[in-house]
């Protein structure tokens, strides 16, 4: 694949970071642009850790087999319920905080904190 004659090759700046523009566009990965321009996949790698460009930097993801997809998808479905237990419990307490107010004013409070207060109701 690639040809390693002995030759040491040096290469512009502009054209390294038009790699890497071209790697950071998503157009194309490491392998591609090596194969096209007749680079190793190290000396880009080289680039960007030259340019500090870590996001170029391992931003692929491949899922392998069926267990890690099912797990994802149990760990987003758990998610979504964490999700939506946590808004339920916000409304709960606006709720709460909406009828000892309510409550509040009924009995002659000046405002719910006296309220819980007199109840015992911690906040």
């Amino acid at each position: 694949m690639y040809n390693n004659d002995g030759i040491n090759r040096r290469y512009s700046e502009g054209f390294k970071l038009k790699i890497l523009a071209e790697l950071s566009s998503g157009k194309y990965n490491k392998s591609e642009l090596g194969r096209i321009y007749g680079i190793n996949r190290t000396t880009i790698n080289k680039w960007i850790d030259q340019y500090d460009r870590k996001d170029l930097k391992n931003t692929r993801v491949y899922v392998e087999n069926s267990d890690e997809i099912g797990r994802i998808k149990a760990l987003q479905k758990e998610v979504e319920q964490l999700k939506s237990l946590l808004l339920k419990k916000d409304i709960d307490k606006l709720m709460m905080d909406a009828y000892l107010e309510i409550a509040a004013e009924n009995l002659g409070y000046k405002n719910a904190e006296e309220l819980k207060k007199n109840l015992s109701i911690k906040p």
